[in-house]
């Protein structure tokens, strides 16, 4: 009876094995990181179109339900296309290599299948707060899954290009409440335009190897380290007009604002005095995703005070 109960139990333990790794497989599948990150800044623009509509965030519980679902859906099923066009890629770098894409734990035919199917989930969803936060999505969808994947096998400027579908969830979601995009709209997307440059040359920095065994022309592969610094510190340096426009938050956020804008500058620059390029690259990087979560969250809490 005990030896029947352990094999029993030691089944049991293998289906929960099993149904964790399909889960996480799912999750890869649809880049989850992707999308808890743009969930951030697609809730700060429908936040702060309520705060300016002067629409109570309870009395609209529908209309954030349908936004960060739909946002969630669209980008799910985006990251779900790329991951189905890049697996020919994806196999050669040790950050991609165990998608299940690559390993073959999901057919092609499927992921593409399921990647289209989220998109038109989510597109329905957006459709249900305002057509232009749907039209907005499906633009988004577009220019990473198409524009954004193939330019990334033949363009420099990829990650430029990449850079536009990443700053559109915060239209969704301002557009979700009111399609009417006003300045701080904008704003919100001249952020995440402008932030995203920096970001991802850190990454590509720490894993310009991977890349150019893959084939993939980013910035530090095809111009090397110094020619990315210097590309690097521009794009920041563009993010120093911000504060002016932000205005309307209130003088305390245009302080915050200038004073990230600052240090990542500072940062930025000390890494022409810094010998070791992949530790400057790391301290870049968690640097940009502090400073994108400490404005946005910041955007709502404002609003609260």
């Amino acid at each position: 009876m005990s030896n029947a109960k352990a094999a029993a139990d030691d089944q049991s333990l293998q289906k929960e094995i099993t149904k964790a790794s399909a889960w996480d497989d799912f999750l890869a599948l649809i880049k989850i990181g992707i999308i808890k990150s743009n969930l951030i800044t697609t809730f700060t623009g429908m936040w702060l179109a309520l705060h300016f509509a002067k629409l109570g965030f309870l009395n609209n519980l529908d209309t954030v339900f349908y936004t960060l679902m739909g946002t969630a859906l669209i980008i799910g099923g985006a990251g779900t296309i790329n991951n189905y066009i890049d697996r020919d890629i994806d196999q050669l770098m040790e950050r991609t290599k165990a998608r299940p894409t690559v390993t073959g734990k999901y057919n092609a035919s499927k992921v593409l299948f399921v990647g289209i199917s989220l998109v038109t989930v989510g597109t329905i969803l957006l459709a249900l707060t305002t057509f232009t936060a749907a039209v907005l999505g499906l633009i988004g969808v577009f220019a990473y899954s198409i524009v954004y994947t193939y330019s990334k096998r033949k363009l420099v400027s990829n990650t430029i290009i990449g850079s536009f579908s990443g700053a559109i969830p915060p239209l969704i979601g301002w557009a979700a409440v009111e399609p009417h995009l006003g300045t701080v709209a904008w704003t919100l997307f001249l952020i995440m335009f402008l932030w995203q440059p920096p970001h991802f040359y850190a990454l590509a920095m720490r894993r310009s190897e991977e890349y150019r065994k893959a084939g993939v022309p980013m910035l530090p592969v095809v111009k090397g380290f110094k020619r990315t610094k210097i590309s690097t510190n521009l794009w920041v340096l563009f993010l120093m007009p911000i504060p002016f426009f932000l205005t309307d938050l209130g003088m305390p956020l245009v302080i915050l604002t200038a004073v990230l804008n600052i240090g990542w500058l500072a940062l930025g620059l000390y890494g022409f005095k810094m010998k070791d390029d992949i530790k400057w690259a790391k301290s870049m990087f968690i640097y940009s995703l502090n400073y994108l979560t400490i404005l946005f969250v910041s955007m709502v809490i404002v609003t609260l005070i």
